[in-house]
């Protein structure tokens, strides 16, 4: 049976591409029968509906609104949430799970930085990055393909917003490279056919579980 977890999703109050609001996608997740979830919203570097002009401290403030928003929901109904961003490097996109508001207080303009740089800073900070639909070819991702493997924590090899080949590629890469795998709906609220996600054989009590449950190869994919 196991544990539904959502890893990769967007609400309309920080993603500009996201059509439903944070409530809105709680309660979807809800009837869907998926334990908890984790709010992945665009970071500040992608495409985002946070105004480029506020202080780093009150952006990182208006970031964090979509998670905050769907955290009280789950809290009313009974839906974990997690909080994670997808960072972007033209248009290549990375999740990050496991850091929170005071990371990014701390590390002003941290949405500048490279992808070594970026790598080397959130697992010294104790978080965790996957490579999100490394194989996209689309007019806004300047390389359609994955980083270097010691570069990142895990693959994900499933993505409902990508096409079949992408993610079949995906999935090679990271058996080649013995790298831990996940699946995402990359959900922004639009009624996709199919959702997908990961099942873990314990209830997540923390994203660190959700984490290491990854790292440990020990998810089956949705």
């Amino acid at each position: 049976m196991g544990y539904k977890y959502e890893t990769h999703m967007h609400t309309a109050e920080v993603s500009a591409c996201a059509v439903k609001f944070a409530a809105q996608q709680v309660a979807a997740y809800k009837n869907r029968g998926y334990t908890g979830i984790i709010i992945t919203d665009h970071f500040v570097n992608g495409y985002t509906t946070c105004p480029k002009d506020l202080p780093w401290d009150k952006k990182m403030r208006f970031f964090l609104t979509g998670y905050e928003e769907a955290k009280k929901m789950g809290d009313e109904i009974g839906l974990d949430v997690f909080l994670g961003w997808e960072y972007s490097i033209k248009g290549s996109d990375f999740l990050t799970y496991g850091l929170g508001l005071d990371f990014l207080l701390k590390h002003p303009n941290v949405d500048l930085l490279k992808i070594e740089k970026y790598s080397a800073l959130v697992r010294e900070s104790g978080g965790f990055i996957a490579q999100a639909h490394p194989y996209r070819d689309e007019y806004y991702v300047e390389r359609p393909y994955p980083v270097a493997p010691y570069l990142i924590d895990s693959v994900e090899v499933i993505n409902i917003m990508d096409r079949n080949e992408s993610n079949e590629k995906a999935f090679k890469f990271a058996e080649k490279n013995n790298l831990p795998m996940q699946a995402g709906t990359d959900d922004h609220g639009r009624g996709n056919k199919a959702y997908s996600g990961i099942i873990l054989e314990n209830k997540a009590e923390t994203i660190f579980d959700i984490i290491n449950a990854i790292k440990k190869k020990e998810v089956s994919l949705i």
